[in-house]
């Protein structure tokens, strides 16, 4: 301020004041500088390179708008695979699920056992041919643009990409090699000499077996489950997205939306309007949509003996 001396006192005043402001500017603007630089920011993921980590995508409502089955029943409705008569049951059953709300075990087994019925006898290489075609009519557009960037950032940083679904293997393993993708985790049905015994390999890979299946494949692969991430819309799927160290809620329901913001979960969310607030099976529009919506608990797979 000495430098400052030869100047009136008015004029001193209100130089020393701008000196002041430049020097309180300038601090600010440091301190603003550092504090970025200082930001811990999201690391970049998926780490390129890193072979010990993967990616598991749900499918319905995750990857793709709606429910695979629904669409694979559709296809197989629209191609007679239904006789009249499945039709009455499936439709009762398919209600009692829609108005009831919950997953009730007798209920659920005995849809399973009577869509199993249906492929009984059919050989796997007739279903998995009726896949492909049904996937290019009625999937391969309802696929989510931004799910789908989602995997394939993943698979441009070397990491293999799964989907782990309830519906069944074969339309599973169908739409990931149509992505691109890896593989396919799917509901497994038992087939003897390629022909459907009408007997489920175990449970539908829902919930909780879901996540044995990753726990099982990451131990096949090599893989660490904490450097890994999952990807779901449903609260089914916590078991799964909690095994891994980077869980994602994606288009969430209710109950993943809260446990997701309990836990510091990414989400993201690529439905707009009436979807984000409600997204489930369309509503049924004549009897090839029922017939579509009331098979949706088909489970096919291959068990050679």
């Amino acid at each position: 301020m000495a430098a400052l001396g030869w100047l009136t006192p008015r004029r001193r005043s209100a130089t020393a004041r701008s000196v002041l402001a430049g020097e309180a500017s300038a601090e600010a603007a440091r301190k603003s500088s550092q504090e970025a630089a200082g930001t811990t920011e999201e690391p970049q993921f998926p780490v390129h390179g890193d072979d010990r980590a993967a990616a598991f995508f749900d499918l319905d409502n995750t990857v793709m708008q709606g429910a695979a089955l629904f669409h694979f029943g559709r296809g197989l409705y629209k191609r007679k695979f239904f006789e009249t008569r499945d039709l009455a049951r499936f439709a009762w059953q398919q209600a009692w699920f829609r108005l009831a709300g919950v997953e009730d075990p007798e209920h659920m087994q005995e849809a399973r056992d009577s869509a199993l019925s249906i492929v009984k006898g059919h050989r796997v290489a007739e279903l998995q041919s009726i896949g492909e075609e049904i996937y290019d009519e009625y999937m391969a557009e309802r696929i989510w643009p931004g799910t789908r960037a989602l995997a394939q950032a993943h698979l441009d940083a070397g990491q293999k990409v799964w989907l782990v679904t309830a519906a069944p293997v074969e339309i599973a393993q169908v739409i990931a090699r149509r992505l691109g993708l890896t593989g396919a985790l799917g509901t497994v049905a038992e087939s003897v000499d390629g022909v459907y015994t009408g007997k489920l390999v175990g449970e539908p890979l829902h919930g909780p077996a879901k996540a044995e299946a990753v726990r099982a494949l990451a131990a096949a692969e090599g893989l660490d489950l904490g450097r890994c991430a999952a990807y779901s819309d449903s609260h089914n799927d916590i078991p799964m997205l909690s095994l891994v160290g980077h869980p994602y809620a994606i288009n969430p329901d209710s109950k993943l939306r809260k446990h997701a913001r309990e836990l510091d979960w990414r989400l993201r969310d690529y439905r707009t309007g009436r979807k984000a607030a409600k997204v489930g099976i369309p509503a049924a529009a004549g009897v090839g949509a029922v017939a579509g919506g009331t098979a949706a608990a088909i489970a096919l797979h291959r068990r050679r003996r």
